[in-house]
């Protein structure tokens, strides 16, 4: 490959997609943790996850500035990255007597395996790269 062919959308790895155990208390019929697919997404379904997440807020003067709830973005953000199970299942919903992906990772999880979640999803996401270390692997 030259020039900027690299760069092009048929050369370009598309969704990244892993298996990641969020909890030891879902087993399936063997008694083994189940692991949950997770996949990336792109820059534009980020956009509609902090967009979903973000309220206005009347300051003085009536001026209104946009304020992004940092927890809810990060549940959108997992709850999109979630592809098994099936968070959007209206029967997975009523067990747990929720409605949404978002308010069933949260009742689904302990806090610690949603904090676990969450990290493992910014992670496949490309959030977890400092800027240093990617300039020094520039360098090298």
């Amino acid at each position: 490959m030259s020039g900027l062919s690299m760069f092009f959308a048929q050369n370009a790895a598309t969704d990244t997609t892993e298996e990641f155990i969020v909890s030891p208390r879902f087993k399936d019929e063997k008694g083994e943790p189940v692991a949950w697919k997770l996949r990336s997404m792109t820059e534009d379904e980020n956009q509609e996850c902090r967009k979903a997440a973000t309220r206005k807020i009347k300051g003085k003067n009536g001026v209104y500035t946009p304020d992004i709830d940092a927890n809810e973005y990060m549940a959108r953000l997992m709850s999109a990255s979630v592809v098994y199970p099936d968070l959007k299942n209206a029967e997975l919903q009523r067990s747990y007597g929720v409605m949404g992906a978002e308010s069933l990772l949260r009742k689904m999880l302990l806090p610690g395996e949603f904090a676990s979640l969450g990290e493992q999803v910014q992670k496949l996401n490309g959030f977890n790269q400092d800027m240093n270390e990617l300039v020094d692997d520039v360098k090298n």
